[in-house]
């Protein structure tokens, strides 16, 4: 069994430790704050053996090496990134399989925000850490891909069993949501979960993580090989193109 600890860092990240029960192994997704994951961890009696890292911006990668340098861990990262990743051991790419315990956790490629990103998928706890490739009602901005490349990332993260849970790495949901209703207002589903978004933030609850079921539905990103969408945007039949134009309106909504 694996029991996932999520917690909120710096302005608006979340932070998560992965423990599998069986061989007592933790492991840190992600360090945006270094001080904060080693706290955490020592409150819950846990020891962070491994880092995994999605990709190479200092909100990801920024606490690795006072992590490894408190417990000695391993740090995982992936391998288009490398250079970049602080105190990186072990190099990953799409296809690549690696465990927690026993554990199989395999790794996507999901390039487009940066070059190298990757995401962790663990089937048997139907879990999926995405760093800032996917977010509850959005996608990462796409500083060093393109239209084409995001899209082809997103598009595997689609493939995965609808039940799978995204923890995606920031509280961004609410505005997501009202920029999701402004290209895509007559979707009940998105409504419906725009709606729930506003009353869970307005309680100051949390919107991550999300289900991959929900996000197919609602997600305008992911939806822009939807016919209606893409004829609402004015580029029928062309999902790439659908998917740049949802993304250049978000950047300057």
């Amino acid at each position: 069994m694996i029991e996932i600890h999520q917690f909120p860092c710096l302005k608006d990240n979340y932070g998560f430790l992965a423990h599998d029960q069986t061989s007592g192994t933790t492991v840190a997704i992600d360090t945006p704050d270094g001080e904060k994951y080693l706290a955490e961890a020592d409150s819950l009696g846990w020891t962070i053996d491994e880092i995994w890292n999605t990709h190479w911006h200092p909100d990801h990668a920024g606490g690795n090496e006072l992590i490894k340098k408190a417990t000695g861990c391993r740090i995982f990262g992936p391998a288009g990134e490398s250079e970049k990743i602080p105190g990186i051991d072990a190099e990953l790419s799409g296809g690549d399989k690696i465990r927690i315990g026993d554990i199989l956790v395999e790794i996507i490629d999901v390039p487009g925000h940066t070059l190298g990103h990757i995401a962790y998928h663990i089937p048997a706890a139907k879990t999926a850490f995405v760093g800032d490739a996917l977010f509850a009602l959005g996608c990462g901005r796409v500083f060093e891909g393109d239209a084409k490349m995001m899209w082809a990332s997103l598009s595997r993260l689609k493939e995965l069993p609808p039940s799978t849970v995204i923890y995606c790495a920031h509280e961004y949901t609410q505005a997501n949501a009202r920029f999701a209703l402004s290209v895509d207002p007559e979707n009940p589903a998105l409504t419906s979960y725009a709606q729930e978004v506003e009353m869970k933030r307005q309680r100051g609850d949390w919107t991550v993580p999300t289900v991959l079921s929900r996000e197919l539905e609602a997600n305008p990103f992911l939806r822009a090989d939807d016919k209606e969408l893409q004829a609402a945007m004015g580029h029928a039949g062309d999902p790439v193109a659908t998917f740049a134009e949802i993304r250049a309106r978000k950047d300057s909504f």
